[in-house]
């Protein structure tokens, strides 16, 4: 991961990021649950799991799209945690706005627009944080993986899902078939946006690994960081922890 551009090698220019997501907002939840066979639920589940929240705490979700990582953590403990989503697309926002009514969540769920590597929150304000399957579109991550540093209290837990490469050659040469061909045609005909769905086994197959990563948020101050592979290697789960003051 380097400055300007990372190791992705392609334009990751926000506004064009943003436009992508805001054109295919209305079909992403259900080509979420589609194009994963139902897992995402599983996924983010094990994300919430990893902040070990106990109720009452503050959470980030940066890259929070249409909030169904929010939600989760708002129902995760029986106090109820309070969570701010941050994404920079609009529509996307406007989507997951439009969930928080119907399931009590208006007054514990606030969603704002803005940018993961500025992230509109106070140093050492929030005790926990997520980030689900978005920090390969962020233009700089190792920006992003140093601000939600700085929003983090002492001690505060980060946990980030995001897509890679199975490691078993069997397993990993059905995943790329799927993953290269099958999807972006599903993801093309359900939701009208080719360039979207070609757009993600490209980013994903170019992504860093895991240990880049790992390394990564160590380098930024974190500690305890690890990578955990789920789903045979589909998903990697990234954890770590923000050390308490001396």
């Amino acid at each position: 991961m380097t400055a300007g551009r990372d190791s992705l090698g392609r334009d990751k220019e926000g506004a064009r990021i943003a436009g992508m997501f805001d054109a295919i907002a209305p079909r992403y939840d259900l080509l979420n649950h589609l194009l994963s066979g139902g897992l995402d639920l599983r996924w983010r589940a094990k994300a919430v799991r990893a902040l070990a929240l106990r109720g009452g705490e503050t959470v980030l979700d940066l890259c929070t799209g249409t909030a169904d990582l929010a939600i989760a953590s708002a129902t995760a403990s029986p106090g109820a945690a309070a969570v701010v989503g941050v994404d920079f697309a609009g529509q996307m926002l406007r989507l997951g706005l439009a969930k928080l009514a119907p399931r009590g969540l208006a007054s514990r769920i606030r969603l704002v627009q803005g940018d993961a590597m500025r992230i509109p929150l106070a140093s050492e304000s929030v005790d926990a944080a997520t980030v689900a399957f978005g920090i390969r579109n962020v233009e700089r991550p190792d920006e992003a993986f140093a601000d939600v540093f700085r929003v983090l209290r002492p001690g505060g837990r980060l946990a980030i899902l995001e897509f890679g490469v199975p490691r078993l050659p069997l397993v990993r040469q059905a995943y790329l078939g799927y993953f290269r061909h099958v999807l972006p045609r599903i993801g093309s005909l359900v939701s009208g946006h080719a360039s979207a769905y070609a757009y993600l086994p490209a980013s994903v197959g170019s992504f860093p690994a895991p240990q880049q990563v790992v390394a990564a948020l160590a380098a930024t101050g974190f500690s305890q960081a690890r990578a955990d592979s789920l789903s045979l290697g589909i998903v990697y789960l990234y954890s770590a922890r923000k050390p308490d003051r001396p």
